[in-house]
């Protein structure tokens, strides 16, 4: 059993323990943060399933008032585990980095870190290889994991020259304030970090693309332009598509006519948080045009990189070297793909 840590109890760190303490070849040792967060006293409301490990120790006070019990210290966390997977805040990630080298443990860091901070910029499906054995890995943002799981999808099947990809993005997480209330649109320049991300996984092809910022908390729409490098029909895309484990293939005809419908039919799931895992692609918008194929997908930003940072477990501690076969037990364990 690999024995992880979570440093960071917030949005993707609650569902980095969650989706841990759920493979049956792991053990969630505990789980890490700086003071009484509502997610950490939900955490003690919920009967403390997961230990809790105090990152700041001035605020050791404050867990006690609100009766939070402290399993130990962030370091005596560190310890006790083989790989830490660390969720916290951009640039909180590089500076953690110190103490995990000074102990000699592996690392993931999410999308927010600085490519640099890693030896490898992962993704389980697109270069699972490269991570093997290495003892920093940094996943790719949420936009670019979902990005990549249907490029990488239609690479293998017919292979892809280039990319066009404009993204309809959320401004903030449910229950951001920091970003504060707005009623405007906002665009980045050309190319996005999405495109330039893709092309560093994926050097063979060539990326740009187009961001916008919307005032919406819940999903990212994103729609592709693909050349590829030979024929392909719309009816093989679609079968690509569907074969995919984490890629869910849905139809505005039977009511899910965008972001919201998803986040709605993943609560009527019972998934927990109303979490969906897959990416989901719109069967009425994959089409064939001009030899290019296109194709509108919906990004689940809360939860769509679970998998991946699983994935990268199985890679860093070399518990699996096949690709198929590891991001098919994380899967198997997720419940992913029936």
């Amino acid at each position: 059993m690999v024995k992880v840590g979570v440093v960071g109890y917030g949005t993707i760190g609650q569902r980095l323990a969650d989706g841990v303490a759920l493979q049956g070849d792991m053990e969630l040792v505990g789980v890490a943060d700086i003071g009484p967060t509502l997610p950490v006293r939900a955490l003690k409301e919920k009967g403390m399933p997961y230990d809790f490990y105090l990152a700041v120790p001035e605020n050791r006070e404050k867990l006690e008032e609100a009766g939070i019990p402290i399993s130990g210290t962030l370091e005596e966390l560190i310890q006790k585990v083989d790989i830490i997977l660390d969720a916290t805040n951009a640039g909180v990630g590089a500076k953690n980095k110190v103490l995990y080298e000074k102990y000699g443990k592996k690392a993931i860091f999410q999308g927010g870190e600085k490519t640099s901070v890693a030896d490898v910029f992962f993704h389980g499906y697109a270069n699972y290889e490269k991570g093997i054995g290495k003892q920093f890995l940094k996943l790719t943002s949420c936009n670019t994991t979902g990005l990549i799981r249907s490029v990488d999808c239609l690479d293998r099947v017919v292979g892809i020259d280039s990319v066009m990809i404009h993204i309809v993005r959320r401004v903030a997480d449910p229950g951001d304030y920091h970003r504060g209330l707005t009623n405007a649109l906002k665009i980045d320049p050309v190319p996005n970090h999405q495109a330039v991300d893709l092309m560093l996984i994926m050097p063979h092809v060539k990326a740009t693309g187009v961001l916008v910022h919307t005032p919406v908390t819940h999903g990212h729409i994103i729609t592709v332009f693909a050349k590829p490098k030979k024929k392909i029909t719309r009816e093989e895309v679609l079968e690509s598509f569907r074969a995919h484990p984490r890629i869910r293939v849905v139809r505005i005809a039977d009511g899910f006519l965008g972001n919201a419908s998803l986040f709605k039919y993943a609560r009527d799931l019972g998934n927990p948080r109303g979490d969906m895992y897959e990416i989901a692609i719109w069967e009425e918008t994959v089409t064939i045009f001009e030899d290019h194929i296109i194709y509108a997908l919906n990004i689940p930003q809360e939860a769509v990189v679970i998998p991946e940072t699983i994935d990268g477990i199985r890679a860093a501690m070399e518990m699996q070297t096949d690709r198929l076969e590891a991001v098919g037990l994380t899967n198997k364990y997720l419940k992913i793909g029936g």
